[in-house]
C-alpha cells in the first residue's frame, strides 16, 4: 500500500517542482543610484544597470538621482540608455537636501516617470565648461549692464543645450519654457515648485511612496503605451560593483596624471638602463591606464603635448646639458601643459594645483642632479687605459721568492719594490711597466 502511494505522489511532487523551477520569478523594482559627479564612472554604471534590470525582466527602474552635475559626454550616454530602455524609467530626486543639477536636470527631463523627494531641487543647467562668467544668464542678443556678450562659439553651445533640453521636455510632456531657463539663467526649482510649474511627475516621500503614486501610469515606450504596475513591487537594489569603482580611481584627473607621469618616467629609465624590466613593465602598464582615462576625460591634446614636450626637454638636460636653458624650457612647458590638460572649468574633472606643483619640483630635482654630476664629471682630469691606477693603494697579497702580488682594481698584478715586500704591506702604485706594477711600501704607523 505504501509502494502504491509513492508511486502515485513522487509523480506529482515532480510535476510541482517543475512548475515552480519554470514559474517566472515575482517582479522587481530595480534601484540605480546616481551619486556624486556625472562621469565615466557613474555613466557605466547606471548604463550597465539599466541593461542588466532589462535582461533579468525587471518590471521598471527606479533612477535615484543626487548630483552636481558632470561631464557632457557621460549625461548623453546615459540619457541615450534611458530613452532606449525597454523597461520605464522612474526619475527620483532623493534623499531629502539632495539635488539634481545641471546634467541632473537633464537626465531627470529624459525619465518616463519624473519624481523628487520633499526638500530637494533641480536646475541650474547652463553648460559652465564653456567658458567666463555670465555666460548663459541672459537670453540670446540682449546684454545687461555692459556685460561681455556671448561669443558665436559660446552662443552655439547654449542654443544646443536648449534644443536638447526642450527635445526631452516635449518627449516626456513637461516644462519646456522652464527647462530653458535652466539653461540660459541658471534658474533653479524646489521640489514642489517643480511639480507645480510641471517639470516633475510625482512629489514623493519615499521609495514605498513613489511606487504607490507611480502605479497606473502610462508610459510611452518606444512608441508604444505601457501601464506602470509598480504597487507591491519588491525592490532589488543594483550595487555600484568592482568595475564602476575600479573606472572611478583611474578616471580621477589626478589619478590619470599620475598614472601617466608614471608610464613616462618608466619608459624613460628603462630606455637608458636596458635590461632592468621592472620600470618597463610598470611604466607600460601605468601609460596604457592612463590613455585609457584620457580617453573618456576631456582632455586638451595641446597641454598633453606641453607636458610630453616639458618632460622631453628636461631629458634632454639631463644627457645633454645646455646650462639650464632646455631645463627651465622643459619645467615652464611641463606645467602650463598640466594646467590646461583638462579642458573643463568642472571643479571636480581638474588637477590639484599641488599634484602639479610636487611633480614639477620633482621633475627639475632629477634635472639639477643630474646636471650637477654631469658638470662635476667634466671637471675631471680625463684617463685612459691602466693611468688609473697611478697614485692608488693597494695590498700585498703573496710573497714568493720570484715577485710579490697585490690585489688592485680587483685583480692580481705582479709588483716590484726596492724595499722588501711582506704580505699585507701597503703599497702604493709609482710606475707602471709594462703589466708590472712599480711601488713603494707605504711605512707603518
Amino acid at each position: 500500500m505504501n509502494i502504491n502511494l509513492c508511486k502515485r505522489v513522487l509523480p506529482l511532487l515532480g510535476l510541482l517542482l517543475v512548475c515552480v523551477w519554470s514559474a517566472p520569478g515575482r517582479a522587481e523594482a530595480w534601484l540605480v543610484d546616481l551619486e556624486g559627479a556625472v562621469g565615466p564612472a557613474t555613466a557605466d554604471h547606471v548604463v550597465r544597470g539599466l541593461g542588466e534590470a532589462a535582461d533579468a525582466g525587471a518590471e521598471l527602474v527606479i533612477l535615484r538621482i543626487d548630483t552636481p552635475g558632470g561631464l557632457d559626454s557621460a549625461m548623453r550616454d546615459m540619457i541615450k540608455a534611458v530613452l532606449a530602455s525597454p523597461v520605464p524609467v522612474l526619475g527620483y530626486v532623493a534623499p531629502s537636501g539632495a539635488h539634481a543639477a545641471s546634467a541632473g536636470t537633464y537626465l531627470l527631463y529624459a525619465t518616463h516617470v519624473a519624481a523628487m523627494a520633499p526638500g530637494t531641487n533641480l536646475g541650474a543647467a547652463t553648460p559652465i565648461q564653456i567658458g567666463s562668467p555670465g555666460i548663459g544668464s541672459l537670453p540670446s542678443g540682449e546684454e545687461d549692464g555692459g556685460a561681455a556678450s556671448p561669443s558665436a562659439m559660446e552662443k552655439k553651445i547654449i542654443n544646443d543645450a536648449v534644443a536638447y533640453i526642450q527635445s526631452l521636455a516635449q518627449l516626456r510632456g513637461r516644462n519646456a519654457e522652464w527647462a530653458e531657463s535652466a539653461v540660459r539663467d541658471g534658474a533653479s526649482l524646489a521640489a514642489e515648485d517643480a511639480l507645480e510649474l510641471g517639470v516633475i511627475d510625482l512629489l514623493a516621500a519615499s521609495l514605498d511612496d513613489l511606487l504607490q503614486q507611480a502605479d497606473g501610469r502610462t508610459v510611452n515606450l518606444d512608441g508604444t503605451e505601457r501601464l506602470v504596475n509598480s504597487a507591491g513591487l519588491a525592490m532589488h537594489h543594483h550595487q555600484v560593483d568592482w568595475r564602476s569603482d575600479f573606472l572611478a580611481v583611474i578616471t580621477n584627473p589626478n589619478v590619470a596624471y599620475i598614472l601617466m607621469l608614471i608610464g613616462i618616467y618608466g619608459l624613460i629609465i628603462e630606455f637608458y638602463n636596458p635590461g632592468i624590466g621592472l620600470p618597463g613593465v610598470l611604466g607600460a602598464v601605468c601609460l596604457l591606464l592612463a590613455l585609457y582615462a584620457f580617453q573618456v576625460l576631456p582632455v586638451s591634446y595641446a597641454g598633453l603635448a606641453l607636458i610630453l614636450l616639458g618632460i622631453g626637454l628636461m631629458t634632454a638636460e639631463a644627457f645633454a646639458p645646455s646650462f639650464g636653458i632646455l631645463g627651465l624650457g622643459g619645467v615652464a612647458a611641463f606645467v602650463i601643459g598640466s594646467v590646461m590638460l583638462m579642458d573643463t572649468q568642472l571643479p571636480g574633472y581638474r588637477i590639484a594645483v599641488p599634484v602639479i606643483a610636487a611633480f614639477a619640483v620633482f621633475s627639475a630635482a632629477i634635472c639639477s642632479i643630474a646636471l650637477g654630476l654631469i658638470l662635476k664629471a667634466r671637471k675631471r682630469a680625463n684617463v685612459s687605459g691602466v693611468e688609473h691606477l697611478l697614485g692608488q693603494s693597494a695590498i700585498v697579497e703573496r710573497v714568493t721568492p720570484e715577485a710579490a702580488w697585490v690585489r688592485l682594481d680587483g685583480e692580481l698584478w705582479h709588483a716590484q719594490s726596492e724595499q722588501p715586500l711582506a704580505e699585507q704591506d701597503e703599497v702604493i702604485v709609482d710606475a707602471l711597466d709594462g703589466l708590472v706594477l712599480k711601488v713603494t711600501r707605504r711605512p707603518h704607523q
